[in-house]
């Protein structure tokens, strides 16, 4: 199977962590122990005179889930631990086989030696858990001035920040796929669409920037949003900060955080950024969402103007002849859920009184899931339009129909000095004209064309043509092939 088949593959069976953990519970026991150990005591349980009940066990865990963010644990500790020393908590011997330890869980974790037990609950106290195996007394001291209220919030903040890099170069990769089918298309005429009716002839080229256009504001609200991610909540602690003298500034400082969250109250309930994020994707959701429904038109036998590429489709378990257009239906289809997930986490925060609840354990599932829907989205879509093939004889007989240069001739008789109510009303008497006779504008003889109006002339015909009525659109935005080439050069001075 090769990679665009994979990804496909992959990116249609939609499988997350959370998805295979709940397919534990139909396993026969033998089995389920090779998804998650439960043996290990809870590092939190002290308080409490029983062991938690097991199926409450899991049903309140998350390390099923939230493991993926061991890499932002980790670096969020080793600040931590560095910062602790810097200020004379911890000695800096302390501070060395801390981070050792944590080093030494990191490979763990990446060889797959690690082993994650439910009895942890999350991510968090799994790595403290064995970095105490690791290390002994010293690491129980990691967790000084710290809760797992502010690590958390810090933890989700850098895997977002993280996750948007990849995110933004996946929609740069589309931009200039785009960029480079509308330069090829700059001249292809096609017929543009209102109320999905032939309005006017564009070109592809003209169309294509549309999206474009469409992408380039998707980059500007991640590029926003990505602002408010970058604020460190760490030294918040549980809800009223602690009383050890940190250095949040410092803190800030290792991590690459542009700013600190000024109120402990907030900073660990805050997910204003996670929601923010979520109502980007929507968007960009839907801007694709919109170009699938093109191409999957533009690709179907009575429209015929766009082959996808094979790689990009699948076939009829019954009807040989069918080639289905998978990816923009799927895209198209995964739309919803990244709605769901932003309605998901606003419903989630609606009604939740300062400071943490244990609501906000829910907000990672469908951040997470929206960070692995866009990413395949988008790299599924770079990927298809970087090899999509335009049927250029096609979208011109498609634009030959329907009276595409109308306002053309409308236009025309205003220069001609008749107000543009009269010449509009001129037009669709000789559209009418044409409609019972079977000819386009452009095939009427001048002779035919004058009983509506004297003031048409033999130059008529050269606004009536399809390459005449694009090329007369020569203005900042038009469709005309000059204009689509300025704004492609345009753009790619944008992209840098």
């Amino acid at each position: 199977m090769d990679g665009n088949n994979s990804l496909i593959l992959a990116f249609s069976l939609g499988l997350t962590e959370q998805s295979r953990y709940n397919c534990r519970q139909f396993l026969p026991p033998a089995l389920q122990a090779n998804y998650m150990s439960t043996s290990d005591k809870k590092l939190s349980s002290a308080r409490l005179t029983q062991p938690t009940d097991k199926f409450v066990e899991e049903f309140t865990a998350s390390v099923m889930f939230d493991q993926r963010m061991y890499r932002q644990d980790i670096q969020g500790s080793i600040a931590h631990a560095t910062m602790l020393a810097k200020v004379g908590v911890l000695s800096e011997k302390e501070r060395e086989q801390i981070i050792s330890g944590l080093q030494q869980i990191m490979q763990e974790i990446e060889r797959g030696e690690f082993e994650w037990s439910i009895a942890q609950e999350d991510v968090h106290m799994n790595i403290e858990a064995r970095l105490i195996q690791l290390i002994g007394e010293v690491g129980k001291k990691l967790h000084t001035g710290r809760s797992r209220n502010d690590q958390v919030a810090t933890d989700v903040r850098l895997y977002l920040r993280d996750m948007i890099v990849p995110i933004r170069s996946e929609l740069r990769r589309l931009q200039l796929a785009l960029l480079d089918v509308a330069e090829r298309e700059a001249d292809t005429i096609m017929p543009g669409f209102t109320h999905l009716q032939t309005a006017q002839p564009v070109t592809f080229g003209h169309h294509m920037m549309a999206w474009f256009e469409m992408l380039q504001r998707d980059i500007e609200r991640l590029d926003d949003c990505s602002k408010r991610t970058n604020s460190l909540p760490l030294g918040a602690a549980a809800l009223a900060g602690t009383t050890f003298p940190i250095d949040r500034s410092y803190t800030a400082e290792l991590l690459g955080f542009e700013r600190i969250c000024r109120n402990s109250l907030d900073a660990v309930s805050d997910r204003d950024f996670a929601i923010e994020f979520n109502s980007f994707a929507a968007l960009l959701m839907m801007h694709l969402s919109r170009f699938s429904e093109e191409l999957i038109i533009w690709s179907s036998a009575q429209f015929d103007f766009v082959d996808l590429g094979d790689a990009f489709c699948t076939g009829s378990s019954i009807m040989p002849q069918k080639k289905n257009p998978d990816v923009p239906e799927l895209v198209r289809g995964k739309t919803s859920r990244v709605y769901g997930n932003l309605f998901n986490l606003l419903t989630l925060m609606k009604n939740q009184p300062l400071a943490y609840n244990k609501d906000n354990q829910e907000d990672k599932e469908p951040l997470f899931d929206t960070i692995d829907t866009l990413l395949g989205s988008l790299r599924v879509y770079a990927d298809m339009m970087g090899v999509i093939k335009v049927k250029k004889n096609n979208m011109r007989q498609a634009a030959l129909k329907g009276y595409a240069t109308a306002t053309d001739l409308a236009d025309y008789l205003v220069r001609k000095g008749l107000p543009f109510r009269d010449a509009h009303e001129v037009v669709g008497l000789s559209v009418a004209y044409g409609i019972r006779q079977n000819k386009d504008l452009s095939e009427l003889s001048l002779e035919e064309l004058r009983q509506f109006s004297d003031q048409i002339n033999e130059d008529v015909f050269a606004v009536l043509t399809l390459e005449g009525s694009v090329a007369a659109r020569n203005h900042l935005g038009g469709t005309a092939p000059a204009q689509v080439r300025e704004a492609i050069s345009f753009a790619r001075q944008q992209l840098g």
